[in-house]
């Protein structure tokens, strides 16, 4: 008999092999040289989005990574509430990114921990 895996069995995976970052720390790398990199689908990017933002929904993110952000380039990701990004941290590591972390709790614990958002 096959077992298959759910949904939350892929997102706990990635998350066993990526770096999560606070809604603090990301603010306090916000200063720095630091790609933050949105994978939320466009209607969620439209209501709303950290400031100088990259947007790329986590569909296109493998075909369209490698043209926007450099391997070097330190990337902190996020969606919603921190599960595509996870996922997509997992990817970009794959793909030889080598600084890469996902926003625990995504743009909903940006949001309600005061951190500026941009229309």
């Amino acid at each position: 008999m096959t077992t298959f895996k759910t949904g939350t069995d892929l997102v706990n995976e990635a998350k066993a092999r990526i770096t999560e970052i606070s809604v603090a720390d990301a603010i306090e790398a916000s200063s720095g040289r630091v790609v933050f990199l949105d994978v939320r689908e466009p209607n969620e990017w439209n209501l709303g989005h950290l400031p100088e933002a990259l947007h790329i929904a986590r569909g296109q993110l493998e075909s369209k990574i490698e043209a926007a952000v450099e391997r070097s380039s330190p990337v902190i990701i996020y969606c919603a509430t921190g599960n595509r990004s996870a996922l997509a941290a997992d990817t970009l590591q794959q793909m030889g990114y080598g600084d890469v972390k996902s926003l625990a709790g995504g743009f909903r614990a940006w949001a309600e921990s005061g951190g500026e958002i941009e229309d």
